[in-house]
């Protein structure tokens, strides 16, 4: 039986290219420009609805309520190009059933599309958490890379299970683990953080564990450790592979049941703390050097990897936004081919390396526009070879970035704003990419750009 799909999305041209996209695969493919004049009709007609989140009249979010009201057995995906963790994980707690971040390819569509029909009878359960307002840092980011990473987050938050966060230095490791507990149910009680690789190893298990008065020279008091302090909440160890295999052992008999005896004492207390951990090594490098413990690694249920931020670059003007409003500097601007040296570097040192080199950038540059010229010479080194041999190597990411924004361009016979519209960004980024790619190389004759 064909399965029918309603559209919602008050870009007309959104519409259009779902409906053919998925008209394609042989679905009945019904489309509205607002959610409102969608909700007049009985939508127990259809399999599956896919809408557009920021609507005038009444928003994605807000349909998606009423969905859940009047017919809680549909599935709805929703769409945007402004992902956020907090959007991601009040639609996710609201009842979507998935999170597409704008723009996405006509098999990215489907694929998502195809998946949910197929499991619609299995749908998972809600996660019933509302995010809590912080004044703290947030992840920023809305590209479909972060997204699915902000999803990751959303659906183990308010899980008991123990989280492994791997991610290279400066991807914001322990931001992770602070969203995890913020977004669960533990979040008014503790969430201790303990640096491993800042301690040393026989003081950290008398900082873990504790100790009794007089179990050791200098012990004149009791001490109460760190994971009995966080009863009922959260302790996160960064760099946990700068512990120890003997001290490993005794986390792992904690991690099993909960058994905390102090140093010096014979009493055991039993502790319900939720532990994440950070590794900043190759944990399965580690595990094969027998320099961690196969059977500690096994005791994480979870293993959440952090994209790179060279994996997701095309939220780098949006990253820098977001600080230059954090350092005061709200007016300060990035100049086209600044920016066009920013999103070409590999960025080793992540989110953490930008915000360095932005700060060091303003300290240096008493001026409003920051041009190429004042960014520090390793990326004027970079704008020489540009010059010098054309674009640089490009990563597989930035390469399929390259073809779609291509192939979307001669669909539209170079009009950009329709490409735009269509990719999920706006006019000034699509020029920027276009530049970036020297894709003018490859214009239609005759089309001004």
């Amino acid at each position: 039986m064909q399965s029918r799909i309603l559209v919602i999305d008050d870009d007309a041209v959104a519409c259009e290219f779902l409906q053919e996209a998925l008209s394609r695969e042989g679905y009945d493919v019904v489309t509205y420009t607002s959610a409102l004049e969608a909700l007049g009709q009985d939508l127990s007609r259809y399999d599956l609805l896919m809408s557009d989140i920021r609507m005038p009249g009444m928003d994605g979010l807000q349909l998606l309520g009423e969905v859940q009201k009047n017919w809680p057995n549909l599935p709805v995906i929703l769409m945007t190009a402004y992902g956020s963790l907090e959007t991601t994980m009040e639609a996710i707690s609201l009842g979507a059933w998935d999170y597409i971040s704008k723009p996405f390819s006509p098999d990215d569509c489907r694929a998502i599309v195809k998946k949910v029909l197929e499991v619609r009878e299995l749908r998972e359960k809600r996660l019933n958490l509302q995010p809590e307002e912080s004044a703290g840092p947030k992840f920023i980011g809305s590209s479909a890379t972060m997204v699915d990473f902000y999803k990751q987050i959303a659906r183990v938050a308010d899980s008991p299970a123990s989280v492994l966060i791997e991610g290279e230095s400066g991807t914001g490791k322990e931001l992770t683990a602070r969203s995890l507990h913020n977004m669960s149910s533990r979040r008014t009680k503790q969430f201790v953080v303990v640096h491993c690789g800042a301690i040393p190893d026989n003081l950290l298990e008398s900082e873990l564990f504790g100790y009794e008065k007089g179990s050791f020279t200098g012990a004149d008091h009791q001490h109460i450790g760190l994971l009995e302090s966080a009863q009922g909440g959260t302790i996160f160890l960064d760099e946990i592979t700068e512990m120890s295999t003997a001290l490993q052992g005794k986390l792992l008999r904690f991690m099993q049941n909960g058994e905390v005896r102090r140093i010096g004492g014979h009493e055991v207390r039993y502790v319900a703390v939720r532990v994440l951990a950070a590794a900043n090594k190759n944990i399965d490098e580690e595990v094969r050097q027998n320099r961690f413990r196969l059977d500690l690694l096994y005791r994480f249920i979870v293993r959440l990897r952090i994209p790179s931020l060279r994996e997701h670059k095309e939220d780098i003007p949006l990253l820098i936004e977001a600080m230059l409003k954090k350092f005061g500097y709200p007016g300060v601007r990035i100049s086209v081919e600044a920016m066009e040296l920013l999103m070409a570097y590999e960025w080793p040192g992540n989110v953490r390396e930008l915000e360095n080199i932005l700060q060091q950038t303003l300290l240096l540059s008493p001026f409003v526009v920051i041009l190429p010229e004042n960014l520090p010479q390793r990326f004027q080194r970079q704008q020489e070879s540009r010059e010098n041999g054309g674009l640089m190597d490009m990563t597989p990411l930035e390469e399929a970035e390259k073809n779609k924004i291509l192939q979307i361009l001669q669909e539209t016979s170079w009009n950009q704003s329709k490409a735009a519209q269509i990719l999920g960004i706006d006019r000034k980024t699509l020029r920027l990419k276009i530049r970036r790619y020297g894709l003018l190389d490859g214009k239609i004759p005759g089309i001004n750009l």
